[in-house]
């Protein structure tokens, strides 16, 4: 007598079937969430392990700088060095030459502060803090940090910000925010550099606005850390009559609304008329509870220095930047912000400015 045949079994059929609290509905969920805990478990792995780099590259600096080079023992300790790296390279292989050596020196001499370095090595590579090495202030060190941190830069990510001076432009538009303004420090740059958008002579405001739309991402990440997008052409019914604002965007970590008008031509006085109405509109039919008071940025192909800073709009919230759809020649990523806020305050251009 024939015996029945067992029944088929289809891949995953045991998986599927099974059931009971905590278990999940289907084979798909499983692998979904043990993958995800792997993927966690690696990145916690790598961020531990590229902090313990880190901080023993940090040490390695700080006991060449203190027992080799310190003491005023300069001559003496270059010899030292060499033969150290000798050493090192030798055991360890090509990651302890000499120039990798004097990197950990700098290193350590640029960035003193253990507790502070302890926090940056657990989100930044050791490439990143290669790549902010030859930054001549300390300032530049902490806001391209502090930037890398908040916006998980790549290591491309941050020298290209470096590159097109994302702390000097900002440092500029600082500059113009004088006693009593209302709009916050570190929020808007001048100029912004929207060469990505591929935008060349004799376009109009609604071709900028429609280059702005195609590249979004790219066009917040310009403006700036902590922006997101709301609206455009944001409609507002005034006296029976409809006004149209370009683009509503809202600052995440300042927690208000801000108003971006679009010019392609020379700053007009007429335009801070315009930006006080849409800030008055919004703050009393968009504000929300909670939130702090709108501010304005009207960008211009040029910004007319003179006529912004006798019109002192920073007091009523509004801030007036360029914006440079083509860039100038390229100058040295690492020059000082100094030398342009002058530049920029006395109403000249810098042919060499940004990348």
């Amino acid at each position: 007598m024939n015996e029945p045949a067992a029944p088929r079994r289809e891949p995953g059929d045991g998986l599927a079937r099974r059931s009971g609290a905590g278990v999940p509905s289907s084979e798909q969920d499983l692998v979904a969430q043990v993958s995800a805990l792997i993927e966690s478990a690696r990145e916690s792995i790598a961020s531990y392990a590229n902090a313990t780099l880190t901080m023993t590259y940090w040490q390695i600096g700080s006991i060449i700088d203190s027992e080799v080079l310190g003491a005023g023992r300069a001559e003496y300790g270059a010899q030292i060095l060499v033969t150290l790296s000798q050493e090192l390279t030798g055991r360890f292989g090509r990651g302890f030459d000499e120039p990798n050596l004097n990197r950990m020196v700098k290193f350590s001499r640029l960035f003193p502060d253990r507790e502070i370095l302890v926090t940056l090595s657990q989100k930044l590579s050791w490439s990143h803090f290669l790549a902010l090495l030859p930054l001549r202030s300390d300032d530049a060190r902490a806001f391209y940090a502090e930037a890398a941190v908040a916006g998980r830069w790549t290591v491309r990510e941050l020298r290209r910000a470096i590159s097109r001076k994302a702390y000097e432009r900002r440092e500029i538009a600082d500059s113009q925010l004088g006693p009593g303004s209302l709009v916050p420090a570190d929020t808007f740059s001048d100029p912004y550099l929207l060469d990505f958008l591929g935008l060349h002579d004799g376009y109009l405001e609604a071709d900028l606005e429609a280059a702005i739309l195609r590249d979004l991402e790219a066009f917040l990440l310009e403006v700036g850390t902590g922006f997101t997008f709301v609206e455009r052409q944001k409609r507002m019914v005034i006296d029976g009559k409809d006004f149209h604002l370009d683009l509503l965007l809202y600052h995440r970590p300042l927690k208000r609304l801000v108003a971006v008008e679009l010019k392609i031509g020379e700053f007009d006085a007429r335009y801070e008329g315009q930006m006080k109405l849409y800030l008055k509109w919004l703050n009393r039919h968009e504000r929300h509870e909670g939130e702090e008071a709108p501010v304005g940025l009207i960008l211009c192909a040029e910004a007319s220095r003179e006529q912004v800073e006798l019109l002192e709009m920073q007091k009523d919230g509004i801030v007036v930047a360029e914006y440079w759809t083509a860039l100038p020649p390229s100058t040295n990523s690492n020059s000082d912000s100094s030398s342009c806020s002058a530049r920029r305050a006395s109403g000249s251009h810098d042919e060499n400015f940004p990348q």
